[in-house]
């Protein structure tokens, strides 16, 4: 099980297969309670993305804006990816043990779909 710790650090997107250009991301990473809860809670942006770690589904009750989210498994594969309006609540996902959470319409721009690889830099 991967241990991170509230903070910041950049999230690395490999394609399915491998090959092409890693896109690297900026990345806020909330594993403690607090973080978790607050999420992205109260804000009209974000620069990147933000972890969620461990969880397996979100909510976006009270948030300002749609968001892009992304489950991940323990291998960090992702598993599932969905955008979701605000007032939401979303189906947990069974193995995923991660989620990634990112404006509207960003991940397909940076690769994030089923089958592809992150990676999470400190």
């Amino acid at each position: 099980m991967r241990r991170w710790r509230d903070g910041r650090g950049e999230l690395t997107v490999r394609s399915e297969d491998g090959g092409g250009t890693p896109v690297r991301v900026p990345l806020e990473i909330a594993t403690s309670y607090r973080a978790r809860t607050k999420g992205l809670l109260g804000r009209d942006s974000l620069d990147g993305a933000l972890l969620l770690s461990p969880a397996n589904s979100v909510h976006t009750f009270r948030m300002r804006m749609p968001i892009d989210v992304a489950y991940l498994d323990r291998r960090l594969r992702v598993v599932a990816v969905r955008t979701m309006p605000p007032g939401r609540l979303g189906l947990p996902r069974l193995r995923a043990r991660h989620v990634i959470e990112a404006e509207a319409g960003t991940m397909e721009g940076w690769g994030v779909r089923v089958g592809a690889r992150v990676e999470v830099d400190l």
